[in-house]
């Protein structure tokens, strides 16, 4: 299991941020609509991850969309939101969580439509809790394509250049109220380890009233960004 992509709510166009980063020499794009929830996209290809900003585009589908991570969103607003994991055994995952009592939403199919009308499928796997103050649990995500095709037909349509593959994810630090107590509760989820193949997680105590992500750090990250109520650490290039 690895990390797929940070989830960093905005509410911004996804134009904007993709002509925002490019100003900063980070290759983003845009990544499309999730139609039936009401929202859009930008996204930041790295080496084996990515960055997503999402932001609402149709209030009206949104507020009706029965989905965790729209719900959160429209909790939050801006910020940086969760975290998704990789799996191609989505439904062993969902088997694993269940059997060791941690209630999950069950899978749910999931597509985004590109700007250029290319449809692109995924399963998701949350883990069931309120939204609420409290750090939201990562979630799973299992793709329709293996990574050597997607990012095949990502480097065909331009969104991922080489400068993209050669940016890696070194931590994501987390601000919560009882950091042992949360790494514990990570673990469980996780199978034991917070160290996952391209990211290292960890928790630090925050006296903020919200739980969340606070800093993400790239490998080699020296120059400090602030950037949507969320925190980056980003190499020089």
């Amino acid at each position: 299991m690895k990390l797929d992509h940070i989830v960093h709510f905005i509410q911004q166009n996804p134009k904007e941020v993709v002509e925002q980063w490019r100003q900063k020499n980070f290759h983003a794009a845009v990544g499309g609509q999730h139609v039936s929830w009401g929202t859009h996209n930008a996204l930041l290809y790295l080496k084996d991850c990515y960055i997503e900003w999402l932001a609402v585009e149709k209030e009206e589908i949104a507020s009706r969309a029965d989905h965790p991570l729209t719900r959160l969103l429209l909790h939050d607003q801006v910020g940086f939101g969760t975290i998704c994991l990789r799996t191609s055994e989505i439904q062993a995952v969902h088997e694993d969580l269940e059997g060791r009592g941690i209630k999950t939403s069950g899978i749910l199919d999931a597509e985004r439509r590109t700007e250029a009308g290319q449809v692109i499928k995924w399963k998701m796997l949350f883990i069931e809790e309120p939204v609420s103050t409290s750090l939201p649990s990562p979630f799973f995500i299992e793709w329709q394509e293996s990574d050597e095709q997607r990012y095949r037909k990502l480097r065909d349509n331009g969104a991922v250049q080489d400068m993209n593959e050669k940016l890696a994810i070194d931590r994501c630090v987390f601000g919560v109220w009882n950091p042992e107590e949360t790494a514990d509760a990570w673990r469980k989820i996780l199978g034991g380890s917070l160290e996952l193949p391209n990211c290292r997680i960890e928790f630090r105590k925050t006296d903020q009233p919200k739980e969340r992500l606070e800093e993400v750090h790239f490998v080699d990250g020296e120059n400090k960004v602030e950037y949507a109520h969320g925190r980056y650490w980003l190499p020089r290039l």
